[in-house]
């Protein structure tokens, strides 16, 4: 997904938390694991040793709020054992005490049986990968004062032994991957890229800290990117040995101008050990020296040796994206998916396809999925190495789909909601699912040619769900901008009764390359409306994913344009569809794009909203230029930089329409927003209180592009809520 989106990660980085042989995470509700990060306690800590966390939501039955949303474990990150009898995976409980999440390991058979946990640390862990023996399992934790790699014994009966701390580096390590012999770990670090090795690094931030000034000198960008300002460091992508008490490791991406994994949101799914383990191919945007890398999606793939004992190699020559390289399992073929367009992030991947011959490609890529008009994220093999499984959005939904290698043809094999991480054995798929009724839990699906029913194999939160009132959901469709065809989601209120009249909130979602489908989301979560007695409606407008490449291109160079037009033609339909929503009393809200559209709404559409809330969003388009960290977006979207196109920076700029301002707004932003910098949300701020409009600021000091404490989100959504409730209930 692009730039400005509000989910995940980057359609341009699909992302994998599970085994690099086995499984794929495309999920687009694991910002806490981004986020919850462990730091002090140093102790070993044992199964169980955190406790229960203490409820959040009210008891009995009652309405879904953000209260339940705070409650919701959430699970990701599968990984089936060698065996295919049981699968480990991750699941964040929301600790509102400590205001953090906290994250556990469980492991849960096929047969039907009960899951288990299998480390419960108030330091957490993440990323289970399973030795080949089905002995251990390895993941990542913070309990040893850094971010460590461990790893537990796991007996036939599915129980705990002993925890090891494998990796003891001396710098913080993320994203696990294990090679397929099982004696070599890949891992990542932030390292200073002229140092000889990790205690170089170590030691210079620690002179650093030291230092009584504290000013950093920059010759190029980035100097900030997402939420953070750079300091020299680079993500490189080490080897270290699978033994425990593990102290040195060797940088195999050295030589590189690039980070690997990619930042923000780049994970495991980056990297992938060769077969036969000896070196692994990764990808990276190999800045070259140059100062380019702001306004480039030039990724390709390498290979290097496990031993750093040459430079890195560079294995593709496409001009745009390449990502999420992966071994057929007879080891012959590398997979990988592809973009076509230099500098456009939200451009389609391709699944393709090379020989392998080594140490490189052993013949010339071959695009698998040309003729099939989506984007393909993360993705694995099957066991019999014919075909792929890919969780692919398609019509305001995300289902698992089975592509074959030969033809590409894809078949829907679990056709339901959103799908995120998935893991493939050689009989059963196991996968995460999750809808606009249900949060996520575990399901598995056989992976034979003719598929079969999906079967829950988790139950983390059906006390909690059981317990909570929800809107019932359905999805419609009108006819937008040009004659097209544009999909959309109404939620019901809670209780809803045909014979009354009901406010809407009219969610707007980010991207603007991006879709407010059936998903479970944690952030804007239309059920938290719906439990407030509104309806919601969610229109996925030109430029959306999900509806075929052309209709995401359309949003280019017609930011205020198609989508307004199907934002207006959409809400129309609906109150005529849907004559119970009082089209008098309607509050527009959105986030990041949806926030400029927001700003775009209040001089070009004033008269029709109670009330907006806008979050993150664009007030000048030509500061934002000048300001933003990730070039590429803009360039592409406004035909190339601002001073050579001022005139395309103009045409759908809300600051230049501020004069007819008059509806009541709400502006929400983050200081460590740095995609959509803090002064775009002061100067709408002080654009409404200087034209006299009814306004209201709710900053975030210590929050980026989205809000993720629970604290603050409990905050974010009685402010939002107050604000919908003084206009609409009147």
């Amino acid at each position: 997904m692009p730039a400005l989106l509000l989910a995940c990660s980057p359609q341009g980085q699909p992302r994998a938390d599970a085994s690099a042989q086995t499984s794929a995470d495309a999920s687009a509700n694991t910002e806490a694991d981004v986020a919850d990060t462990y730091g002090g306690d140093t102790s070993e800590g044992s199964v169980d040793e955190l406790g229960p966390m203490k409820a959040i939501a009210p008891p009995g039955e009652h309405p879904f709020s953000v209260l339940d949303m705070l409650e919701v474990d959430r699970v990701s990150s599968p990984a089936l054992s060698p065996d295919g009898a049981r699968v480990a995976y991750v699941v964040r409980e929301t600790d509102m005490e400590a205001n953090r999440g906290r994250t556990s390991l469980w492991l849960a058979p096929l047969d039907g049986g009960e899951a288990r946990i299998l480390d419960r640390h108030p330091k957490g862990a993440s990323q289970p990968q399973w030795s080949p023996d089905g002995e251990h399992l390895y993941f990542v934790s913070s309990r040893a004062g850094t971010s460590q790699v461990f790893r537990v014994e796991v007996d036939a009966e599915h129980r705990a032994g002993q925890v090891e701390q494998i990796t003891a580096l001396p710098v913080p390590v993320s994203n696990l991957a294990l090679s397929p012999d099982g004696e070599l770990l890949a891992v990542s670090a932030e390292l200073f890229p002229d140092c000889p090795d990790l205690a170089c690094t170590a030691t210079r931030l620690a002179e650093a800290e030291a230092e009584a000034a504290t000013g950093v000198v920059y010759d190029r960008m980035f100097v900030r990117h997402w939420d953070t300002w750079k300091d020299h460091r680079r993500s490189q992508l080490l080897v270290v040995a699978a033994e425990p008490g593990t102290t040195s490791a060797t940088i195999v991406s050295r030589g590189l101008d690039a980070d690997v994994p990619s930042k923000p949101f780049g994970g495991a799914e980056d990297y992938v050990f060769t077969p036969d383990s000896s070196g692994l191919v990764f990808a990276a945007r190999d800045a070259g020296g140059g100062p380019g890398e702001p306004w480039s999606t030039n990724f390709d793939l390498f290979w290097a040796p496990v031993d750093g004992g040459s430079a890195p190699k560079k294995l593709t020559t496409n001009p745009a994206w390449d990502a999420h390289p992966r071994f057929s399992p007879d080891g012959k073929q590398l997979a990988w998916v592809a973009m076509a367009r230099p500098g456009y992030e939200a451009d389609r991947f391709v699944l393709t396809s090379a020989a392998w011959a080594g140490q490189g490609l052993g013949g010339e890529p071959r695009a698998l999925t040309e003729g099939w008009d989506r984007s393909i994220g993360g993705f694995e093999y099957a066991a019999d190495g014919q075909r792929v499984f890919a969780a692919v959005g398609d019509l305001g939904r995300k289902p698992l789909f089975e592509i074959a290698l030969d033809s590409g043809a894809a078949t829907a094999l679990v056709d339901q909601g959103t799908i995120g991480g998935f893991s493939v054995g050689a009989k059963q798929l196991v996968f995460v699912a999750h809808d606009l009724s249900q949060p996520a839990e575990l399901s598995s699906v056989p992976v034979a040619v003719a598929g079969g029913e999906p079967r829950r194999l988790t139950h983390h939160n059906d006390e909690l769900m059981a317990r909570v009132k929800l809107g019932e959901a359905e999805q419609f469709k009108f006819e937008g901008h040009g004659g097209d065809t544009v999909y959309g989601w109404l939620v019901r209120p809670v209780d809803f009764d045909p014979a009354k009249t009901y406010p809407l909130a009219f969610l707007i979602h980010g991207g603007p390359q991006g879709s407010f489908g059936d998903k479970f989301h944690h952030r804007w979560n239309p059920q938290a409306y719906a439990g407030a007695g509104y309806a919601v409606v969610m229109i996925d407008f030109h430029g959306s994913t999900g509806y075929g490449q052309a209709f995401t291109d359309s949003i280019a160079g017609d930011w205020g344009g198609k989508p307004l037009e199907d934002l207006q033609t959409g809400l129309a339909h609906v109150l005529e569809a849907q004559p119970w929503i009082d089209g008098d009393r309607v509050c527009a809200l959105g986030a990041s794009y949806g926030g400029f559209m927001i700003n775009w709404i209040a001089g070009n559409w004033p008269e029709r909203f109670r009330c907006l809330v806008n979050h993150d969003g664009i007030f000048d388009q030509r500061m934002m230029y000048y300001a933003t960290e990730e070039l590429w977006f803009p360039e592409w979207e406004h035909g190339g930089p601002e001073y050579d196109h001022p005139a395309a920076y103009a045409r759908h700029n809300p600051a230049d329409h501020v004069s007819r301002w008059q509806t009541p707004m709400l502006v929400v932003h983050g200081s460590l927003d740095y995609r959509v910098p803090l002064e775009q949300g002061l100067a709408t701020f002080t654009a409404l209180q200087r034209r006299g409009v009814e306004s209201r600021l709710l900053h975030f000091p210590d929050e980026n592009h989205w809000v993720l404490s629970p604290a603050n989100s409990k905050l974010w959504h009685d402010e939002v809520l107050r604000w919908l409730d003084a206009h609409l209930r009147a």
